[in-house]
C-alpha cells in the first residue's frame, strides 16, 4: 500500500508539472501562419493577433517578433502587387526589422533562426537582386548556423526537417554563386537522404546546375513568398 501511495503521489506531481509547462510559442501560431501564407487571411490575422498580444506583454519576445515580422513581410507582397510601393516598402521594412531584432536577441535559437531563414530564403526568390540578395544572405546564414549547432546529432531530425535544412543551404549557396559549397551540400543530401525526393532534386542540381524556384519550395510547410514586380 505504501508503494502504491508513493506511485500515485509521483504521478500526481508529474501531472502538475506537465500542466504547468508553458506551451511553445511556435506551437501556438505556426499552423495559423502557414495557413495564412497559403492564402487564409483569417488564420493570418489570428496568428498576428497572438503575436501582437505577446509583444505587448513582453516586447523582447524573440519568437513573437520573428513570426509577426514574417507575417508583415508576407503581407507587404499584396501592396507590391497593387503597385502601392511606399506602403509595401514600409511594411517590408517593419517586418524585416522585427525579424532581424529577433535574431539579435537570440542568435543561437533554432526557434528564431529557422523561421527567419525560411522566410528570407523563400521571399528573396520573388525579389529583384538589390532587394532579395541581402535577405538571401541572411537566410542562408540562419540555416548554416542551425546546421553547425545540430550536425553532431541528427537523431532529433525528421526526414522533412533535415531535407529542408540541407536543401536550403545547398540551394542558397547555389543562388549566391558558391558552386563548390552548393555541390558539397547537395552531395550531403544524397548521402543522408538517399532514396527521398530531396535526393532526386539534389541529383538534378548536380547534373544541371540549377533547380527552379518551385522545386526548392518547402515540401509541406506552405511557405509563401511576396512577389515584387
Amino acid at each position: 500500500m505504501k508503494t502504491s501511495h508513493k506511485l500515485f503521489s509521483l504521478i500526481a506531481v508529474a501531472t502538475i508539472v506537465l500542466a504547468q509547462e508553458p506551451v511553445r510559442f511556435d506551437h501556438m501560431v505556426r499552423e495559423m501562419f502557414f495557413a495564412g501564407f497559403a492564402g487564409d487571411k483569417e488564420a493570418m490575422a489570428k496568428g498576428m493577433k497572438i503575436s501582437e498580444a505577446t509583444l505587448a506583454a513582453e516586447p523582447n519576445h524573440a519568437e513573437a517578433l520573428v513570426w509577426m515580422g514574417g507575417g508583415l513581410l508576407f503581407q507587404s507582397g499584396e501592396f507590391f502587387r497593387k503597385g502601392e510601393m511606399q506602403a509595401a516598402m514600409e511594411m517590408m521594412g517593419k517586418g524585416t526589422g522585427m525579424m532581424d531584432r529577433a535574431v539579435e536577441l537570440e542568435p543561437k535559437s533554432v526557434a528564431v533562426r529557422i523561421p527567419r531563414g525560411s522566410t528570407y530564403l523563400a521571399a528573396s526568390k520573388g525579389m529583384p537582386p538589390a532587394m532579395g540578395d541581402p535577405l538571401l544572405k541572411k537566410g542562408l546564414a540562419d540555416y548554416e548556423v542551425c546546421w553547425e549547432m545540430q550536425k553532431g546529432d541528427l537523431s532529433g531530425f525528421s526526414q522533412h526537417s533535415l531535407g529542408e535544412l540541407l536543401q536550403g543551404i545547398a540551394d542558397g549557396n547555389g543562388r549566391m554563386g558558391n558552386k563548390e559549397k552548393a555541390t558539397e551540400y547537395f552531395g550531403l543530401i544524397q548521402q543522408k537522404l538517399a532514396g527521398t525526393a530531396y535526393a532526386k532534386k539534389a541529383e538534378k542540381w548536380l547534373a544541371e546546375g540549377k533547380l527552379s524556384a518551385r522545386e526548392t519550395n518547402c515540401m509541406g510547410c506552405h511557405i509563401g513568398s511576396p512577389k515584387v514586380q
